[in-house]
């Protein structure tokens, strides 16, 4: 590994097995590994690109997570997108720079609107269940499970990485990655829009 993936550090490898469910291959691929960055790179080489982006979406901080899956989508995102999919993914990436309750309902409202069928869409819902409570504003908190938002961001990037052309799935899916391992290390993750 040529840079430390800071990020990953707080995440427990063993603790994350049961919610990335790795098929036998993967699983067999990471048998020994202690870190995160090692059994991402293990599952790389031996050509597990989907588990390892679920690996990824559970090992970074929830925060750097949902930002993860809004770079993933705006990298694949069409020029026609509709507005409420990218109204979403903007919000979504509001609360990742300022974490209102607010922006977090107000991105959850965006995937509602887009019909949940989107990267955007669940990147939004990522940053919904970020925070304490999935019911209405002013019922009893009902608090969502530790890993939704993780497993919200998992989907966003497994949407991402087949929109429009799933030819392109596992090229995309390297990008993908080199953005997570950026995103881990401290950067920004940033990707250029995809060239049609």
């Amino acid at each position: 590994m040529s840079q430390t993936l800071a990020k990953f550090s707080a995440a427990d490898l063993a603790a994350l097995g049961p919610l990335i469910a790795l098929p036998t291959g993967a699983a067999t691929a990471v048998q020994g590994c202690a870190a995160v960055g090692e059994a991402l790179d293990r599952l790389e080489a031996g050509g597990f690109l989907v588990e390892a982006t679920r690996l990824v979406a559970h090992a970074l901080p929830r925060r750097e997570a949902v930002w993860w899956a809004c770079m993933c989508a705006t990298h694949t995102a069409p020029p026609d997108l509709p507005d409420p999919d990218r109204k979403a993914r903007e919000t979504a990436e509001h609360w990742v720079r300022q974490q209102s309750e607010k922006l977090r309902r107000e991105a959850m409202a965006l995937a509602e609107a887009s019909g949940f069928a989107t990267p955007e869409a669940w990147a939004g819902v990522a940053a919904f269940w970020c925070g304490d409570s999935m019911a209405p504003e002013g019922q009893p908190a009902v608090p969502p499970a530790p890993h939704l938002a993780q497993t919200a961001v998992a989907g966003a990037i497994a949407l991402a990485s087949v929109r429009g052309d799933p030819r392109r799935q596992a090229s995309r899916l390297k990008r993908f990655l080199e953005s997570g391992r950026n995103i881990a290390a401290g950067g920004p993750g940033r990707l250029p829009a995809e060239e049609m």
